[in-house]
């Protein structure tokens, strides 16, 4: 029978001689860990998914065996691969194997008047930091409307040429290829080239 079928259980097809695959009654515990690590409710993963909150529920109170299709959407919704399913949790912190590579110049582009950001691992979903970088087109304060503002605290690290850093409560700092900054975004900030070049930094924010 094809592993696509709909009445193919998922445990026919992730079964592994590997003894670090867990026995069936723990994936249910495994898929809940999973969602608990990624900060998600029943009903928020019964949104990515497109299983019904009672479906998810049954599958973690190990009330049902999800088929193949079940697994698949589990996956994709929350975005890992099968085998994350069927890998105990190790002692200490948990880990939920989350990976996501961007090539050189392949993250999301999201350009403003004063940046031009680049998303990096944009296809992990409720990430608790986000990083990308940014070319700083800025090249006087009074390019910006306001100061920039948001929730978390942020880490920048200047890759090339040479910034300014303005922020609310202190003088402007300049910082050169190297340096780095880490501040509360809940003050205002922003950024100025002061390199011939438009500057180009990596920020990590936090959510």
């Amino acid at each position: 029978m094809s592993v696509e079928s709909g009445d193919v259980s998922v445990l026919a097809v992730a079964r592994k001689d590997d003894d670090s695959f867990v026995e069936p009654l723990q994936l249910g515990k495994r898929l809940k860990e999973i969602r608990l690590a990624n900060s998600l409710t029943l009903e928020e993963a019964s949104n990515l998914t497109g299983l019904a909150r009672s479906t998810l529920s049954k599958i973690e109170n190990e009330q049902i065996s999800p088929t193949f299709q079940a697994v698949q959407k589990l996956t994709k919704g929350l975005g890992i691969d099968i085998p994350q399913l069927f890998v105990p949790p190790a002692d200490g912190p948990e880990a939920n194997g989350r990976r996501d590579v961007t090539r050189a110049g392949e993250g999301k582009a999201h350009p403003t008047s004063t940046y031009e950001h680049e998303l990096l691992a944009s296809d992990i979903r409720h990430k608790k930091m986000v990083p990308f970088k940014c070319t700083v087109r800025a090249r006087s304060f009074d390019d910006f409307e306001d100061w920039v503002r948001h929730e978390g605290e942020e880490f920048m690290l200047v890759l090339s040429g040479r910034v300014a850093v303005h922020t609310e409560f202190y003088e402007p700092v300049e910082l050169e290829e190297g340096d780095s900054m880490y501040y509360d975004a809940k003050m205002g900030h922003c950024l100025v080239s002061l390199s011939e070049e438009d500057a180009q930094v990596l920020w990590v924010t936090t959510r």
